[in-house]
């Protein structure tokens, strides 16, 4: 595990707060949520650009000429 320290504003503490009781947890865990979420969604991000990249080489290269 790694401990990571962030200053942000008071307005923003609060509303982390908040959002974290809402969802029943705390922020330490919400802001790891948000961590694990924005990796997945940015590596299924990576793939599939890596994916029709490679699926459309062909016709990137015809259009390019």
């Amino acid at each position: 595990t790694m401990t990571i320290t962030i200053e942000l504003a008071p307005d923003k503490r609060e509303q982390l707060a908040r959002e974290a009781e809402r969802m029943g947890t705390n922020v330490e865990e919400l802001l790891a949520r948000i961590a694990e979420e924005y990796l997945a969604r940015s590596a299924a991000v990576d793939s599939a650009a890596t994916y029709l990249l490679q699926k459309n080489a062909e016709l990137y290269r015809r259009l390019a000429q």
